[in-house]
């Protein structure tokens, strides 16, 4: 369940290829970092361990250049608890807004559900036979049917055919939890664990009897698939697991770092930057943070801040939030070439993308080598002339590129469309692109 995976540097900037243009040395520098926490898991002199703490890295570079791409690649290829957060969204203790140390509790809470949901489908299997069972026998409920007959109608309830049959089940009746966590529980990560707090303690009190109600087969396999999944989850060592899972293999990614440092050219906001930062320091140094599955240290949480930093540098940060970000990586600015490569080269790029969805439609889709050079031209231009936001540019112009394509689909047999630099160009005329350039500002 949730088992993390284990690379060489090489082996995880090979993968982080797959998905990121250039960039060599972000995808090295948090590759190694990344490694280092696996190293540290193997000393076996635990006071040793204890006193490695991660090398956190800060990504300082333009938007659109693969920041976030790199940390959330990094994050799914092992299998990490993850999160993504923006800076300006925390403000100073005593203001109104998130406090910093909901980070950790919003990261618990996604971690405990993804390995609630992996266990889920773990168990689903075991559980799927034993509901079909049990439907089985409600839909002959005087169960006279021979074996091989019992097995047909097994294979007729896996098949679908009585989807629509409405059977009687018994579920747990726990309505009384549930009405409290619906008043208090509200939308927000917080809130669910408040939920989960008060289901358990609700739940110690017993069952409130059963619910019997008819649903139709299809629903009751689902429902007690879930029922069947609940009797078999121990709680308590999930939480423990997943509580284990967020303090050695945690990473946290913190955009926007840039607008909380320090500028003192400039005027203060409402809310002290500094402040903010203040805060987000004892998270980052190693701390206790209660959260709604128990007390999460985060020593040996990984933290990869970014930002563009055009206003500021990392030099503008507190000394103390400096030092615990030991590397400093600027990524480059993507060039024509790098918007070619990312066009043809990346698994499951924009091209491959609008081609498997047209296709859907019966539309035979190809893009001209001409037409792809002819488009990262042209997002190099828009890039200089408008704002830069790099690669994310490439989505507004093939979007526009294939507007009429996608409006006219689909067809009743198959259309062959093939894009070229001509066709681009006709587009893009220089009276036009005047007229337009504010269908790129994203």
């Amino acid at each position: 369940m949730n088992e993390i995976m284990e690379f060489t540097p090489k082996e995880i900037v090979k993968e982080l290829d797959k998905y990121i243009i250039s960039q060599k040395e972000a995808k090295k520098s948090v590759a190694i970092s990344l490694k280092n926490r696996d190293r540290r898991k193997k000393i076996k002199n635990i006071d040793m361990r204890r006193e490695i703490t991660p090398k956190n890295v800060i990504l300082v570079g333009p938007t659109g250049v693969g920041k976030t791409e790199i940390a959330r690649r990094i994050a799914k290829l092992v299998n990490a608890p993850f999160i993504k957060i923006e800076a300006t969204k925390y403000t100073e203790i005593g203001y109104v807004g998130k406090d910093v140390e909901s980070i950790i509790r919003d990261l618990t809470e996604l971690t405990y559900r993804k390995m609630k949901d992996d266990l889920y489908r773990e168990l689903r299997d075991q559980s799927y036979d034993i509901v079909l069972e049990t439907i089985a026998k409600k839909l002959n409920p005087y169960n006279s049917v021979i074996d091989s007959q019992k097995k047909k109608l097994i294979q007729e309830i896996k098949d679908g055919i009585h989807d629509d049959v409405e059977i009687e089940i018994e579920r747990k009746n726990k309505s009384t939890n549930l009405s409290i966590i619906e008043i208090i529980g509200g939308g927000s990560i917080e809130n669910v664990g408040i939920g989960n707090f008060l289901e358990n303690v609700m739940g110690s009190f017993g069952d409130f009897g059963k619910d019997k109600f008819l649903v139709t087969v299809k629903e009751a396999i689902k429902k007690l698939i879930e029922e069947d999944i609940d009797t078999k989850i121990n709680t308590e060592s999930l939480k423990s697991k997943v509580i284990e899972n967020v303090e050695n293999n945690g990473i946290v990614f913190i955009d926007e770092i840039d607008k909380i440092a320090e500028r003192s050219e400039l005027e203060r906001g409402e809310v002290s930057r500094q402040g903010v930062q203040r805060d987000i320091l004892p998270i980052v140094e190693g701390s206790t943070i209660v959260t709604s599955l128990g007390p999460v240290r985060t020593d040996h949480i990984l933290f990869i801040a970014a930002g563009a930093f055009t206003q500021s540098s990392p030099s503008d940060l507190m000394p103390e939030l400096q030092g615990r970000f030991p590397i400093q990586v600027k990524l480059k600015n993507l060039e024509k070439s790098d918007f070619i490569k990312i066009l043809t080269e990346v698994e499951y790029n924009l091209i491959e993308q609008y081609q498997a969805m047209l296709a859907t439609d019966n539309v035979e889709l190809l893009f001209e080598d001409s037409a792809i050079d002819e488009v990262s031209k042209l997002a190099v231009k828009l890039n200089e002339n408008i704002e830069n936001v790099g690669a994310r540019r490439l989505s507004a112009i093939i979007e526009e590129v294939l507007r009429t394509v996608m409006y006219e689909a689909p067809y009743k047999s198959k259309k062959k469309i093939i894009i070229d630099r001509n066709y681009i160009q006709k587009l893009y005329k220089k009276e036009k692109e005047k007229e337009n350039f504010d269908k790129f500002i994203l």
